[in-house]
């Protein structure tokens, strides 16, 4: 079976811990310190659902609501992480405004993309629900993983579900049955 090429795009507002969840996923550990990515590329061969994949995965740079969208970002992209902190409402909301920048430039209301809620390891410090992710994930239709990039839980969750996003966008619509019903 042939390996399929996956690009994944990786976004968000700055120090949601985009890159905390890249590299613990690729390179299966935590970096010590914070430093602001520029941008990174990283490559991953994944297996699931029986099939493998040759991913490149786009770590952008922390954007804001002023942020113009990189056309980079949405050429050959098959799909998007969007990655919010659960401490930071601030960043819950740039990511809606991500989400309405790229289906604009990309011409279209469906894309294959995961809300991600990161840091859920600082409970003390959350505000913003479980609840109020997944309520905003069923209204964008696409998947929701909450997630500790530092404590490694649930990372690989998110990867997978980009690709059952994205596999799920490319299986061809069924055709509409037309005719009678019988009876």
């Amino acid at each position: 079976m042939p390996v399929k090429q996956r690009k994944i795009c990786v976004m968000g507002f700055r120090a949601v811990g985009k890159s905390t969840i890249t590299i613990q996923y690729v390179d299966n550990h935590c970096p010590e310190t914070y430093n602001p990515t520029i941008e990174n590329t990283f490559q991953k061969v994944i297996k699931h659902n029986g099939n493998e994949y040759s991913t490149e995965i786009i770590d952008t740079a922390g954007q804001d609501e002023y942020s113009i969208l990189q056309k980079q970002y949405t050429i050959g992209i098959h799909g998007y992480i969007l990655v919010y902190s659960v401490t930071s409402a601030s960043s819950l909301e740039v990511v809606k405004v991500l989400n309405d920048k790229i289906l604009n430039a990309l011409g279209t209301e469906k894309i294959p993309r995961v809300l991600v809620g990161n840091k859920r390891d600082l409970e003390n410090e959350r505000v913003i629900s479980k609840e109020g992710g997944q309520s905003l994930a069923n209204e964008w239709e696409c998947a929701f993983v909450e997630c500790s990039g530092k404590n490694n839980s649930n990372v690989d969750e998110v990867f997978k579900q980009i690709l059952a996003e994205i596999d799920k966008s490319q299986l061809p619509e069924q055709p509409q049955k037309e005719g009678f019903l019988s009876s």
